[in-house]
């Protein structure tokens, strides 16, 4: 089985591609920008940036019927690496209590719309 994921609650994809995709038993997600639904606009700060990100993520994570507590590994990228403390901090706030998902974050040179960062994710159903 290979399902499309699509929904409102998480910004449209920005070319040829799904939001996520859905499999017997996992979950893969674009990688979801800072983009806030409501508005359309990305936050300033970085820390701001990564909790839109991963809220995001979370909201196909939802459409597929699962959440972020079933997710096995993240990849992150960013543009900056001296944000990783910051990053780290709003990150860490989704996975409290420990069992936080196999993790890259990998600096690159560019994201799309100038972001900050970008983070997809694999998810058990």
């Amino acid at each position: 089985m290979r399902k499309v994921l699509s929904t409102t609650n998480a910004p449209a994809a920005i070319g040829p591609y799904s939001q996520g995709i859905l499999t017997e038993r996992l979950v893969f997600t674009s990688g979801q920008l800072p983009i806030d639904v409501k508005t359309g606009m990305m936050p300033d700060d970085i820390a701001a940036q990564t909790e839109v990100s991963l809220k995001n993520v979370a909201a196909i994570l939802e459409a597929a019927g699962t959440t972020l507590e079933k997710a096995v590994k993240m990849t992150v990228f960013v543009r900056d690496m001296n944000d990783f403390d910051k990053i780290n901090a709003v990150y860490a706030s989704f996975f409290q209590g420990g069992g936080a998902p196999a993790r890259s974050l990998v600096q690159v040179a560019r994201l799309p719309k100038d972001a900050g960062i970008e983070i997809e994710c694999i998810a058990l159903l």
